[in-house]
């Protein structure tokens, strides 16, 4: 599963095949089946082993400091294994890391006050944020540097009298009063916030 994961750092996913990590691990391909079923075996324990990775959330304290911290490992493991994000919302984990890692978190809310029907909620509209927010990060066209250039590029093409929003934002960027990147953190914190609303049964005005 190591060799695996390597194989798939380095070239994606798509690179891995049972012949090559045959290959890497200097067998013939047939001798893998002694130890896997197939090649979605691998896939599913290479899933697991990045999991693994990621820090299990404290059960019991503080639940927003444990949460913020689990999702930040989660979104900095995930960067590192760049074809990982998309191979685990793709398929069902029921690995023990797997297991592991979505017991603390359940354990951690539970603790903390959640039912266990707002708790499920909690943490899937967490991990969708850490998710989506990584395959975005991974796949933008711009680096964080180019934001300012490519918005006087655009510029151009919106004209005020037709897009007068987006012109007005694009020229903040344009100009470096905005900087228009992502932030992973204000999400986040934004979950967290309104978790512990719902949690302490604050409702909104």
């Amino acid at each position: 599963m190591h060799a695996a994961i390597q194989l798939a750092d380095t070239g994606g996913l798509e690179s891995l095949s049972m012949r090559k990590l045959a290959q890497e691990l200097g067998v013939e391909a047939m001798s893998l089946y002694n130890h896997v079923a197939n090649k979605d075996d691998v896939l599913d324990g290479m899933a697991d082993l990045v999991v693994a990775k990621i820090e299990l959330p404290a059960i019991g304290g503080d639940w927003k400091k444990a949460i913020r911290k689990r999702a930040h490992s989660a979104h900095d493991v995930l960067l590192r294994h760049p074809w990982a994000s998309m191979l685990i919302v793709s398929r069902l984990n029921i690995g023990p890391a797997m297991l592991r890692y979505v017991n603390a978190t359940l354990g951690c809310l539970r603790e903390a006050g959640f039912s266990y029907q707002l708790a499920d909620r909690a943490w899937n509209a967490i991990d969708s944020h850490i998710y989506g927010f990584t395959l975005q990060k991974l796949n933008f066209p711009l680096d964080r540097s180019e934001y300012a250039s490519a918005a006087r590029g655009f510029l151009p093409m919106l004209p005020a009298e037709q897009y007068p929003y987006m012109r007005e934002l694009t020229q903040l960027v344009a100009d470096g009063k905005h900087s228009g990147s992502h932030q992973f953190e204000f999400g986040l914190e934004l979950l967290l916030d309104g978790l512990e609303r719902l949690r302490s049964g604050i409702m909104p005005a």
